[in-house]
């Protein structure tokens, strides 16, 4: 589980940074892959989402 984690990690980074230099400089990282890219962005979406849910829930299990 934690390679996971590092590789959500990792992937989150990179979509930050992709949507920072898309709209600031027009220029796309992901979109270099070609067809591969879709497929990145899924990957990078459902990291956020995993990323979103284990940092709720290690919040909530240290308030309790």
């Amino acid at each position: 589980m934690h390679m996971f984690h590092k590789l959500a990690t990792f992937l989150v980074i990179l979509g930050a940074a992709n949507i920072g230099l898309v709209s600031w400089l027009h220029i796309d990282l992901i979109g270099m892959f070609g067809l591969l890219s879709p497929t990145i962005n899924v990957l990078v979406g459902v990291s956020g989402l995993y990323m979103l849910l284990t940092t709720y829930t290690t919040l909530l299990k240290k308030v309790a």
